[in-house]
């Protein structure tokens, strides 16, 4: 059950992070966006120790600084939704700048965009720690269902291939003269998808099908047995425990 190539979030290192099992990284990642998660959202400070938690282990690891944060652009949409909030919510009201605010509505920005960046951080230090198929194993050996496993597995594997069949659909379309200008266009860019969908499931048949003839019989054998320490155990659950600590202190004060 392999990927056959590191993905594009993966920062190659030799780190104490990057060496740990990978269904250990998994429940410590859990655990932390859990603990996060259940934080009450007046506890300000105790997200500004979440950061700075998270920003340890990218040094522990060795993941560039900048590199997270091009990484964290991918919660634009959410960021948008948060900056929205203040604007449409009801209730007590508050003048900030010339701008009538709901209270309610910051309160709720706040605890969308606080919660929401740190658990997008946590997972990209996990995905930039651990390579896909480790993450696979990792899944596996936490008696995740064996078909979602699977599903993931073919995605990833097939995920390249798909996308260099439309590539090549795209300069064959190109070398004729075709370029999408308008809403004219959009019957051949549909007609595309069709055939591409066509292709996709067809490509799929014939792996079942050879898969079937080589003895699948629903399951993927095990190659890697992955196993972890008392040891490694307890360096993963640095995090979450501390997150907890902090988070039992934000209720109690």
């Amino acid at each position: 059950m392999g990927a056959g190539h590191a993905h594009r979030l993966y920062v190659h290192g030799h780190s104490p992070v990057h060496g740990l099992p990978p269904h250990c990284k998994l429940v410590a990642t859990f655990a932390f966006v859990l603990v996060v998660v259940s934080t009450p959202r007046e506890a300000v400070w105790a997200f500004g120790l979440y950061a700075v938690l998270l920003a340890a282990v990218a040094a522990v690891a060795g993941v560039p600084a900048g590199l997270l944060l091009r990484r964290l652009l991918i919660e634009i949409p959410f960021v948008a939704f948060a900056v929205l909030m203040p604007f449409v919510a009801e209730g007590e009201r508050v003048d900030v700048l010339g701008l009538s605010l709901s209270v309610s509505g910051l309160w709720g920005a706040w605890n969308v965009l606080a919660k929401g960046t740190l658990g997008v951080a946590a997972s990209v230090l996990l995905a930039s720690t651990t390579e896909l198929r480790e993450l696979l194993l990792g899944l596996q050996r936490l008696r995740l269902p064996s078909l979602l496993v699977q599903i993931a597995s073919f995605m990833i594997r097939y995920g390249d291939v798909i996308t260099d069949e439309l590539r090549r659909m795209s300069i064959a379309r190109r070398s004729r003269g075709f370029e999408a200008r308008g809403i004219r266009h959009w019957g051949v860019l549909a007609k595309t998808a069709g055939a591409l969908f066509i292709r996709s499931y067809e490509r799929g048949e014939r792996v079942h099908l050879a898969m079937v003839s080589r003895g699948y019989t629903g399951s993927m054998p095990v190659i890697d047995e992955v196993t972890a320490s008392r040891a490694q155990w307890a360096y993963a659950a640095v995090l979450p425990a501390a997150a907890l600590a902090v988070c039992v202190m934000g209720w109690t004060i």
